[in-house]
């Protein structure tokens, strides 16, 4: 990376900075707390015995499900 990378980055800290070629948008750069609000269906990873309760029952049903009709 060089000197205009560190630039951009700069400015994305303040506001998304988007990238052109040929006058298209083609990326867009921003910050971890703007992105949030866009993709609020962020994934979670866990341990078998971290899980939430609620994420331990889908996991089960979705496995039972599977077993129960022989797509296992």
């Amino acid at each position: 990376m060089n000197r205009a990378s560190g630039d951009i980055l700069e400015a994305a800290v303040v506001e998304p900075a988007s990238l052109t070629r040929r006058g298209k948008d083609k990326l867009v750069i921003l910050t971890a707390d703007d992105e949030m609000p866009l993709c609020p269906s962020h994934r979670q990873a866990y341990g078998l015995l971290g899980a939430p309760q609620d994420s331990h029952r889908k996991l089960m049903t979705g496995l039972d499900d599977i077993i129960g009709t022989g797509n296992a």
